[in-house]
């Protein structure tokens, strides 16, 4: 299982700048995002985006998914969940120029007004409406669990997957975005093969905050044991702040973990 890292915690890190990063750390594997102001942002050219593939390819590092989505896909303000959308539609198209398999998807944040039914319909609609685009890219939509009010046990998760009913929509699951709540063996349980990529991240429950891999509360090895009961054999892809030495002493730490 390759081990690697998303530039979500890397600021505006340049490609080059991340392909030695990875190269230095032993990353195999890395998370790009794309983002306004850096040299990977959603505005480039299709040969660009190509040549960003290349260069990390030639590095044998693979991109294991694109992080990019703007907006929020739970709003019931229709203009807003209609802009979420289109970059969703311009994520899928730039994964599939990058041919990169999955995307990370934020779904968005919860609001008070409404039903929880209304808003989880809207996603159910929207995300069907985009399987066909999906497959003929080949790119999986991968819900992340994430703190926002909403798909907040695993059984929910993979509910609303199984009502896409698509093997292009999945969940991205977070290692520690639960554990407030919840275990991460209970997800990866319940959701099985429904699981497109995973994020590594740990959790100290007594303090309640996140912390460096192997410092917290997660059980490593069941998770471990887990995964692979599951087949999943894509790459991890950790979520963790720090400095560069950081970033190097965490792939140590991954390693020892995917050995577990």
């Amino acid at each position: 299982m390759k081990i690697g890292i998303t530039q979500i915690i890397l600021g505006n890190i340049s490609v080059n700048d991340t392909i030695e990063l990875c190269k230095n750390a032993g990353y195999e594997a890395v998370e790009l995002t794309l983002r306004d102001g850096t040299d990977c942002h959603p505005e480039l050219s299709e040969d660009k985006f190509q040549t960003i593939a290349r260069n990390f390819s030639s590095a044998n590092i693979e991109i294991s998914s694109l992080a990019g989505l703007k907006g929020n896909l739970l709003s019931l303000d229709d203009n807003e969940r209609q802009s979420a959308r289109e970059s969703l539609v311009s994520s899928i198209e730039i994964a599939g120029i990058m041919k990169v398999g999955a995307i990370l998807v934020h779904p968005g944040q919860l609001a008070v007004e409404g039903t929880y039914q209304q808003v989880w319909n809207n996603l159910v609609a929207d995300l069907k409406d985009l399987v066909y685009l999906a497959r003929r890219k080949n790119v999986a939509i991968s819900l992340e669990n994430v703190w926002n009010k909403f798909l907040l046990s695993p059984k929910e998760m993979r509910e609303i997957i199984d009502e896409i009913s698509s093997p292009w929509v999945g969940a991205y699951l977070d290692t520690a975005n639960m554990m407030a709540y919840g275990y991460p063996e209970h997800w990866i349980r319940e959701l099985g093969s429904r699981i497109k990529r995973v994020h590594f991240k740990d959790f100290n429950r007594r303090e309640h905050r996140f912390v460096n891999l192997l410092d917290g509360d997660t059980n490593w090895s069941i998770v471990m044991e887990e995964l692979r009961r599951i087949g999943y054999q894509d790459p991890v892809i950790h979520e963790v702040d720090g400095d560069i030495p950081t970033q190097i002493d965490i792939a140590k730490r991954m390693r020892q973990i995917v050995e577990m």
